[in-house]
């Protein structure tokens, strides 16, 4: 029989699984060549501990999949970042599941934010349609200094600058909410 997989809001019991995440992190972008900003354990708990993540796992326990919140500019921009399911799991409809549950998540502790990713994954892509986002320009994302410099780490990180930070590899996506949504 097949164990069930629970999408939910991450907390403190939860910090465990940071190592597994952050492996599988920088497995990935190694595997795949694309840029994936490298994140470490301890910032991964840190996000765990906010309540700003999104954890999978089975039944008994095992590790399936993560995505975290970031607010930038006092909460103006909100970037679900860090999206990643084991490779057991992968192509089951987990990614999906995570997004919209970490996409709500963030609508209800930045209901006014404008929510943003970037990404060279096609279905990253569909998934952030399927939820609003929309294809922008890099100009219509935060100017967080905090933000670019987490692209440091991806492999593409040279072209980005060459491009003065208006274009690169990852196609820029942003859901801005309508007025009637933040009544």
């Amino acid at each position: 029989m097949e164990q069930q997989i629970i999408v939910r809001i991450a907390h403190s019991g939860d910090v465990h699984y940071s190592i597994d995440i952050t492996d599988e992190m920088a497995s990935s972008a190694k595997a795949r060549g694309t840029g994936i900003a490298k994140r470490t354990p301890e910032y991964v708990a840190k996000k765990i501990e906010e309540g700003k993540s999104v954890i999978a796992h089975t039944e008994d326990g095992t590790w399936v999949g993560f995505c975290y919140i970031e607010a930038w500019q006092h909460g103006q921009f909100v970037a679900n970042s860090g999206l990643i399911v084991s490779p057991t799991f992968r192509k089951s409809g987990i990614a999906k599941k995570i997004k919209q549950t970490i996409f709500q998540l963030s609508r209800e502790k930045y209901p006014n934010a404008k929510l943003f990713g970037l990404t060279t994954g096609l279905a990253v892509m569909k998934i952030n349609s399927e939820l609003g986002y929309e294809p922008v320009t890099y100009s219509e994302l935060t100017d967080d200094e905090e933000f670019w410099a987490g692209c440091k780490s991806c492999v593409n990180y040279e072209i980005l600058m060459s491009k003065e930070r208006k274009n690169c590899m990852c196609t820029a996506m942003l859901y801005q909410p309508k007025s009637e949504d933040t009544k």
